[in-house]
């Protein structure tokens, strides 16, 4: 497939790199208003450089779009009126309304995903295979103080990962929500049925830090999104006592899990996709969804 990416921001470079390996990737073509910054991309991973955006939309089959968040919605409408497949970076646009009005424009038969890249973190799948009846849930995302820029507040930026999750993968039905938190530090307690769920997530840690705890009543799973490990904490079935003292030893489990890198999958997972002209597995109803849910945290804050 010839394919080609929007915006050449962190992400954007990211994209170029994946591409450029995947054997399914024919022609590879670069596009951004910062000219000087294309091209140099373009030497490294031996892309061509498009001149315009019109110019790469009658050369691809599909795109990453990679720009900033303000410009989702006009870029993604241009894509879509070429009848180019297109994975857009989360989050899915702005504002929930702007995603709503996207989402009215998309093509029956175009395929268009949204780029929440986590869902191709192999512990989620197994993290979903062992929880059955959670006790309490949660989510832990901080970043270190960065000085890189961003239009969205840490809600958009970081916890949209884990509220995708949380929606999408873990539960589902009714829930209820406090929250609190600021531009840079926010936490959400989401409560399922009698599950607490909690998320918290920061840009000003000195940690960086992307886990998900979960307690039931037989055990406690930890896994953590960077090392890509998840364990299993089970009861003893008794108790032994030493001078006086109780004793409990845990039964610890390390869960077999295949490390890969995400995003890898991800774009490898769109190329099938868009070949074979089949939903992404993270819809824009999906990523609508959980935009609105980042407005929701924002409105009880």
């Amino acid at each position: 497939m010839d394919v080609g990416v929007i915006g050449v921001g962190v992400m954007g470079r990211n994209h170029v790199r994946i591409y450029s390996e995947l054997k399914r990737v024919d022609s590879l073509y670069v596009y951004d208003l910062n000219r000087e910054a294309a091209e140099g991309l373009a030497r490294k991973h031996g892309a061509e450089v498009s001149s315009s955006l019109a110019e790469m939309l009658g050369s691809v089959e599909a795109v990453s779009v990679c720009v900033p968040t303000a410009y989702h919605h006009a870029i993604a409408e241009q894509v879509m009126e070429q009848g180019v497949s297109l994975l857009i970076e989360k989050p899915i646009c702005s504002t929930a309304a702007q995603s709503r009005e996207l989402l009215a424009k998309i093509p029956d038969d175009l395929t268009v995903g949204v780029g929440h890249i986590e869902r191709f973190n192999p512990i989620v799948e197994e993290i979903r295979k062992i929880m059955d009846t959670p006790l309490y849930v949660e989510f832990k995302r901080h970043n270190p103080a960065s000085g890189r820029i961003t239009d969205a507040s840490v809600v958009e930026d970081l916890m949209i990962h884990d509220i995708d999750i949380m929606r999408n993968v873990l539960f589902d039905g009714e829930y209820t929500l406090t929250t609190g938190g600021t531009a840079d530090v926010c936490s959400a307690l989401f409560t399922f049925g009698k599950t607490p769920v909690y998320l918290s997530a920061s840009r000003k840690s000195s940690k960086k830090i992307r886990s998900v705890y979960i307690e039931q009543e037989d055990m406690t799973i930890e896994g953590d999104f960077m090392t890509q490990e998840v364990y299993v904490y089970r009861k003893p079935e008794r108790y032994s006592s030493e001078n006086e003292r109780y004793v409990q030893e845990n039964i610890i489990e390390k869960v077999l899990v295949n490390k890969v890198e995400p995003l890898k999958v991800e774009l490898a997972t769109f190329l099938d996709c868009a070949r074979q002209n089949k939903p992404f597995p993270i819809t824009p109803d999906q990523a609508a969804a959980n935009l609105a849910i980042c407005e929701e945290i924002a409105r009880a804050s």
